[in-house]
This record gives C-alpha cells, structure tokens and sequence, in this order.
C-alpha cells in the first residue's frame, strides 16, 4: 500500500499494528474513533469497532486519508479479526485486511490456530527483493496479527501500573515478523467522549525479526526509534485494554492516531442484542 510518501509508511504501520495477559471477564461491545494527524496536521480518521463474548472476539478497522493527503492518494483501509483468549494472550483465528490508494490495492487474508498460520493469502503477491530478510516457519508461530494486538488482557484484571504495558506482542502481518515490546512509563487522566478516567502510558520499541527490508533507511530508523508510545484505557465489563492513543516519530516527523471517543456497552453483545 503507498497511500502516503514512503518516509512516513513505517511509522503509521507500526501505529496501526498498536491500534490495532488474562482470560477477560464478563462482554462488551465498543465502538472508538480515531483522529489520524501528522506534525499536527489532520489528514485522515479511523475506526475501530467490536465485540467480546465469553473468552471470543471480534473486531472490525477502517481507515481513510483526508485533505491534502488523500486528495493525493486515495488512501483507504480495513481489516477484521476473530478469535479467542487462550491463558496469558488471544489466539487469533481469522485476519484479513485490505488496503487501496490510487496507485495499487492489496489483500491479505490469514487462518490462524493455536497462535500459528495455517494458511496465508496475500493478492498481489509481496515483491521478491535481494536485502528482504527470509520469513522461516519458525516466524509463523507464536504470534498474533495485528488487529488482534488491540485487545490487551491485563491479568488478574488490575489496569493501573506496570501490568497494562509490561508486555511483548509478537506481531506477523502476513509479509513481516515483528515484535512491539510495550514497558510502563507512567498514568494520567484523559476525558473524551464516552470515557473520562485514567490511562496507562506505555514506551513501544518496534524490534523487526524477519519479511522486513534490511537495507532501507526507514527500517533502520524504526528499529531505533525511541519517541513511540501508546496510551491504554480500560473497556468496562472486561479485563482489556485498548489503545485510546498511539504516537510515532517517523523520518518527517511524528504522527499520532489519537481517540475522539470511545463507548463501551458492558454485557452487550450481538447475541444479546438479537435475544
């Protein structure tokens, strides 16, 4: 996808992968909204909308450019994930997301088991490049995708402190391996709209493992980059979390995925709805 100029790609990747541990308990359903901006500068919304039920989940994204941006572009997305919490994490069971801007579209659609790829699809295809590190078997196991990385159990269902961010999500996207290594760096309160309370804040480093390109500037950049942090609220009637903000320096400056409101109907559930 090239919905915005390569030097910002990785950071909004990495932004969207935080946007999007413990068995929840109880149901909701939660809809949030996301300003997506650049140096200050609005260009875009996203939305992320689900259900939990039990120990299952489903969530549903979409994004779109705006202004200058997408006048140019036309970038567009969206993506949906199933599963389950299994012990200390989810165990995604379907990912699938599909991306558009002016130039070229691609789908990516994943079946998972037991935090494993049981089969992949990607249209086009990625691009064999010489410096493109080897994606293994080994890298297709043990992970989740990262829609599914939205949803952060917090054992015990304590949300303050260390226990909401002190984690590593090891993310495959269907072309890339990688790990966000999450670590406390402090609370505050926030107030938007549907949710006023405190939040956790979390220090993110992206670590690339394999399917990434070594010999590109913005890999090397990322890798080091130190300003990428993301902000946790809890989703009542659970034991999760959910990203309300996500901020990214990128090589052109930083962008920010930052939530306008974020509502959350505990117990409610699409089945409970339709009874």
């Amino acid at each position: 996808m090239k919905p915005v100029p390569s030097p910002i790609l990785p950071g909004l990747g990495l932004a969207t992968a935080l946007l999007l541990a413990a068995s929840p308990a109880g149901a909701a359903s939660l809809d949030a909204t996301y300003d997506v901006s650049l140096l200050g500068l609005s260009f875009g919304t996203a939305t992320l909308s689900g259900q939990v039920e039990d120990s299952a989940y489903k969530l549903d994204v979409t994004a779109r450019l705006t202004g200058l941006v997408g006048g140019f572009t036309g970038g567009r997305g969206s993506g949906a994930a199933t599963g389950s919490f299994a012990g200390a994490k989810p165990s995604p069971a379907t990912f699938a997301v599909s991306s558009a801007s002016s130039s070229e579209s691609r789908t990516v659609r994943m079946a998972l088991e037991r935090n494993a790829v049981r089969a992949l699809e990607i249209e086009p295809p990625i691009d064999a490049k010489p410096d493109r590190v080897e994606l293994k078997d080994g890298h297709r196991r043990n992970v989740m995708d990262p829609i599914s990385a939205f949803l952060m159990p917090v054992e015990g269902g304590s949300k303050g402190g260390g226990a909401a961010c002190n984690r590593t999500l090891p993310i495959f996207d269907g072309a890339a391996r990688y790990d966000i290594k999450l670590s406390y760096a402090g609370s505050r309160e926030i107030a938007i709209d549907g949710y006023r309370g405190p939040i956790s804040i979390c220090k993110a480093r992206y670590v690339p493992i394999a399917g990434h390109r070594a010999l590109r500037p913005s890999t090397k950049f990322m890798a080091e980059n130190r300003e990428i942090s993301t902000w946790l609220a809890p989703v009542s009637g659970t034991s999760l979390m959910v990203p309300v903000r996500i901020s990214v320096k990128t090589m052109i400056g930083t962008a920010v995925i930052e939530a306008t409101s974020l509502k959350v109907d505990p117990g409610t559930t699409a089945s409970a709805r339709r009874d």
